[in-house]
């Protein structure tokens, strides 16, 4: 598996260590596909480097998003997003997505990460995603609700980002990582070459 970068926008000027917030990465992310592997693996390497980073492991899942996961979103310096194959089927996802594009608008940093999904798939609605999204419009009778998620959907893929493949690539290709540690580094030092904290 490779990480390479999909185009995009420019970051923010947000940072991981902003003072007021409560967490510096929000993680989103698809239970099923990646809680046991990438995406912990992912937390506990930014934890270690003493990164605030939430994961919604312990909050209880509806058909609805909290109050309380909505709040920690706005709470946050900065999100992560990881699609995965599965990501688009659940409106929990879904809605966790609006809301940071939502706070995005307001100089949150939003980084997405394509894993073992290529951009196009996300930003287009195809394969999975597509076959999701048609689910999602046989269930839910709003469409407003559908057509914002595949909005969000198509703002967010088409951010600058990482493309899992078999090794970590960002931005204009000219930084390369082999090992996970580095490319959590670089996660890390995203902007203004910001220093991960050490932990007391």
């Amino acid at each position: 598996m490779e990480l390479v970068t999909s185009n995009g926008a420019s970051s923010s000027s947000s940072s991981f260590t902003h003072r007021s917030k409560n967490f510096d990465v929000f993680l989103s992310f698809r239970g099923e596909d990646t809680r046991l592997g990438f995406t912990s693996h992912l937390y506990g390497a930014l934890d270690k480097m003493g990164i605030r980073t939430f994961i919604d492991d312990k909050l209880p899942r509806g058909e609805q998003i909290s109050d309380e996961l909505l709040k920690t979103i706005e709470s946050s310096t900065s999100s992560i997003i990881i699609f995965s194959k599965n990501y688009a089927s659940s409106s929990w996802c879904l809605d966790e997505l609006v809301k940071i594009l939502e706070c995005k608008k307001n100089g949150q940093l939003v980084r997405p990460i394509f894993y073992d999904v290529d951009p196009s798939e996300v930003r287009n609605q195809r394969e999975k995603f597509g076959e999701a999204l048609a689910k999602h419009e046989e269930k839910f009778k709003d469409g407003k609700k559908v057509k914002r998620w595949r909005e969000a959907l198509h703002d967010a893929a088409s951010l600058s980002g990482w493309h899992y493949k078999n090794e970590y690539v960002f931005s204009d290709y000219s930084r390369s990582f082999t090992s996970f540690d580095g490319f959590v580094m670089l996660c890390a030092m995203l902007n203004n070459n910001t220093q991960p904290k050490k932990k007391r």
